[in-house]
């Protein structure tokens, strides 16, 4: 209609002042007409009712057996435009009443591993940790050799480690050393915290390891890194509860996918724990995580080149840092990291020109009144080492 009205305005005739009025009508009318669509679409998606989700267990001619979220299995029929496409092991959507499939879900978009793990390219260097030769030493045999130099085991008929068990005070530098070995051989570091595998629903959790898996094979060379391993690697008992069970079936899944890895595979496992003790032996025995190396608190030599990492970039005066270096026996890296930060903010409190002698003993002090006051810092240290 608005060519033809353009047409006639445009006649012999000249322009009609009466066609020139109804045209912002017209325009207006159409703006109108779409509104209304629009909301008449968000008012049918408010009044439908939601749609099921659930998982398809069998095929039976043209109906299926769906197994819901609770546990439940039900009988039901699949809409005529789906049958021949469903499968079983299928996610599938249903109506609310009579649970009718109508429609298939693909499980990528509903289950995504990569939502639930940290990836990234690490450039944490072995020069930026200070001490822990030991540990350094025993993560390259075990990490960094069979991944760089496989040549080596193939020639000799060795059949490498396929991951190692760290354990240690939170702070010791776990995910350091972790982050330094995969950088070290170029590996994509696949990070995850143990208690993410725990999933509310039967199944999830093993999925979601072997999703995990999966990833580390497509992205390869890789290290995947668990950390806070025991949430899921607790010793098992008899007598536990349905939740409980499920967290095992996780554990079982995990043991799976480690004992089905080639012994030369490009891809490594990093546990990290601050619980050994209660670590299930199961994923330690040969084969699985059989090396486990202790991350001890630094002595006084790995204090001082934790020291001298941390204030490298620092401004300070001159003093010498051998009283804290003594003061400090028994902290951990993270913790002596913290005392160089917090000097740092008191220098910058009083707007000073560099860090002196006296903002390093606020640090200290400021850092051992919150030691004493955390009963979890204790405690944890009393679990470690009695």
């Amino acid at each position: 209609m608005r060519n033809d009205l353009n047409f006639n305005i445009r006649g012999d005739s000249g322009p009609d002042e009466a066609l020139r009025e109804v045209l912002p009508l017209y325009d207006e009318n159409q703006e109108l007409k779409r509104t209304i669509l629009n909301l008449k679409t968000e008012l049918n998606k408010f009044s439908s009712l939601p749609l099921v989700v659930c998982t398809v267990d069998k095929i039976l001619d043209n109906k299926a057996i769906i197994r819901l979220k609770n546990g439940h299995s039900l009988y039901v029929h699949i809409a005529k435009e789906l049958e021949g496409k469903i499968e079983a092991n299928d996610v599938v959507l249903t109506e609310q009443k009579s649970f009718t499939i109508i429609s298939k879900v693909e499980k990528e978009k509903l289950f995504n591993v990569e939502d639930y793990v940290v990836i990234e390219k690490p450039k944490i260097s072995w020069k930026d940790i200070g001490g822990l030769k030991k540990q350094i030493q025993e993560i390259k045999e075990v990490i960094e050799l069979p991944m760089t130099k496989p040549e080596l085991f193939k020639k000799l008929g060795v059949k490498p480690h396929k991951g190692l068990l760290l354990y240690g005070l939170p702070g010791t530098g776990k995910t350091l050393v972790a982050k330094a070995a995969a950088a070290s051989t170029n590996s994509t570091f696949i990070e995850l915290v143990g208690s993410e595998l725990v999933q509310k629903y039967i199944g999830e959790g093993a999925k979601l390891v072997k999703d995990l898996f999966k990833l580390a094979r497509e992205r390869a060379p890789a290290i995947i890194f668990i950390d806070e391993l025991d949430s899921i690697s607790g010793q098992r008992t008899d007598d536990s509860t349905s939740g409980e069970r499920e967290v095992q079936r996780t554990f079982m899944q995990l043991l799976a996918e480690i004992d089905g890895f080639e012994d030369l595979e490009n891809v490594k496992i990093i546990g990290a724990t601050n619980r050994i003790d209660i670590i299930d032996p199961a994923i330690l025995r040969p084969g699985r995580l059989d090396r486990v190396v202790e991350m001890e608190l630094p002595d006084k030599k790995s204090r001082t080149e934790i020291f001298k990492i941390h204030i490298a970039g620092m401004k300070l005066a001159e003093f010498s840092l051998d009283k804290y270096i003594e003061k400090t026996k028994g902290l951990t890296g993270a913790e002596i990291k913290s005392i160089c930060t917090e000097a740092g903010y008191s220098a910058i409190r009083r707007n000073a020109e560099s860090i002196e002698e006296s903002d390093f003993e606020y640090a200290l002090n400021k850092l051992c009144c919150n030691l004493e006051d955390c009963e979890e810092h204790n405690d944890s240290r009393n679990l470690m080492f009695g």
